[in-house]
C-alpha cells in the first residue's frame, strides 16, 4: 500500500521499561524525525499519573525536535502492562495526555517480537528484570501469559535469578544446603566477607533493595566457573525459556511450521554461552522448525513498526525505519 493521505502522518513510539524509556517520532515514510531517552516506567511503584509524568519529558523533547505538537498515532509498548485490562487503562491515561491522536498500548514484550520479525508472525521470549513471552500470527491471534510473578506461575528474570542464587548461597553458608561458590561470590560483589554480612545488609537495607539485580551477572559468572549449583540454576532458566516458547507456538498452531523465535532482554542478549546453548538445544528438540534469533536492535524499533503497521504504510517505510536502528 502506498502513501496517500498518510503522507504527513507520524508515529510517536514509546518503549518504556522498568529502568529506562526510549521515545521516537517517525514519519509515515519511515524517516526518524527525533529520538529521546528518559527514566523508567513503574506504575505499580509510583502510580499511573507519576509514571506518565516520567515519560512526559522525553516525549516533549522528541516532539519538539520533530517540530510537532502531537503525533498522528501513539504506539506505546510498556512494562507492567501485563494484562489486557491494564493495557486498556494505560491507553486511556496515555490518550488523556494529548500526545497523539489514536493510541495503542501493548506489553513491552511485543516490541521485542515486532523488532525481530519482518511481519506479524513469531514468538518472543524476553528475560530482563522479569520474564515474559508473547506470540502472534498474521490473522491477529496472539498468545501471551499474565507474567505478574509467582502467582501466575513465572520463574526467572534477573530479579528472580538473584533471589534463587541468594537462597542457595544462604543455605550453603549455614549448612542447610550443598556447598556452592555462590556463598563467596555474591557477598564479594558488594565487598562483603560473608553471606551473613550480605543477608544483614539486604535485610536492613544498608544495600538498596534494587541492587539485588546486580547479582544475576554474578550468578552467570559463577556458573561459567564450573559451580554445579550455579550451573543448575542457569539450566533451569534454559528450561523455562524453552517451555514458554513451546507453549506459545503450540497455542498458535505454529509448532510444526518454520517460524522465528526471538530472544530479548538483558539476560538473554548478554551472550551467556551455557544459557544460549541450552536454549537452542532444548528448542531444537521440542520445536525443531523454530529459527532462534537474538534481537539486538533496541525494542523501540518494535514500537515504531507496530505504529507504522497501523498506518498501513509501504514496505519501504518499514525497512527505512528498521535500517535506522539496525545500523545505529
Amino acid at each position: 500500500m502506498g502513501l496517500t493521505s498518510n503522507d504527513t502522518a507520524s508515529v510517536l513510539a514509546i518503549d518504556a521499561g522498568n529502568s529506562k524509556t526510549d521515545v521516537a517520532v517517525v514519519s509515515a515514510a519511515g524517516e526518524v524525525l527525533a529520538t529521546a531517552r528518559g527514566g523508567g516506567f513503574r506504575p505499580p511503584a509510583v502510580g499511573v499519573p507519576a509514571a506518565f509524568d516520567t515519560l512526559a519529558d522525553p516525549v516533549r523533547r522528541a516532539l519538539a525536535q520533530a517540530g510537532l505538537d502531537r503525533a498522528t498515532r501513539v504506539s506505546a509498548c510498556l512494562a507492567n502492562a501485563d494484562l489486557p485490562v491494564e493495557e486498556e487503562r494505560l491507553a486511556a491515561a496515555l490518550h488523556a495526555r494529548g500526545w497523539g491522536g489514536a493510541v495503542e498500548v501493548r506489553n513491552d514484550t511485543f516490541a521485542v517480537l515486532r523488532a525481530g520479525v519482518t511481519g506479524p508472525r513469531g514468538v518472543a521470549v524476553v528475560c530482563g528484570a522479569g520474564i515474559n513471552c508473547v506470540g502472534m500470527r498474521p490473522d491477529g491471534r496472539t498468545a501471551r501469559f499474565p507474567a505478574v510473578g509467582r502467582i501466575s506461575g513465572d520463574w526467572g528474570g534477573g530479579w528472580g535469578l538473584a533471589e534463587e542464587a541468594l537462597w542457595f548461597a544462604a543455605r550453603a553458608a549455614d549448612g542447610r544446603g550443598e556447598e556452592t561458590a555462590l556463598a563467596r561470590t555474591l557477598p564479594a560483589h558488594f565487598g562483603l566477607s560473608s553471606m551473613y554480612a550480605l543477608i544483614e545488609a539486604l535485610h536492613l537495607e544498608h544495600l538498596a533493595p534494587e541492587r539485588r539485580g546486580e547479582l544475576a551477572p554474578v550468578l552467570f559468572a559463577t556458573a561459567a566457573g564450573g559451580d554445579p549449583v550455579a550451573r543448575a540454576i542457569v539450566d533451569r532458566l534454559a528450561d523455562e525459556v524453552t517451555v514458554l516458547a513451546t507453549v506459545a507456538l503450540t497455542r498458535l498452531e505454529l509448532l510444526d511450521e518454520q517460524v522465528p523465535v526471538l530472544l530479548g532482554g538483558s539476560v538473554l542478549t548478554a551472550g551467556h554461552a551455557q544459557l544460549d546453548d541450552g536454549v537452542r538445544a532444548r528448542l531444537a528438540a521440542r520445536a525443531p522448525k523454530a529459527a532462534v534469533h537474538v534481537v539486538s536492535a533496541r525494542p523501540v524499533l518494535g514500537a515504531v513498526l507496530l505504529g507504522l503497521d497501523r498506518l498501513g504504510v509501504a514496505a519501504g517505510a518499514l525497512e527505512r525505519a528498521r535500517r535506522y536502528w539496525e545500523t545505529s
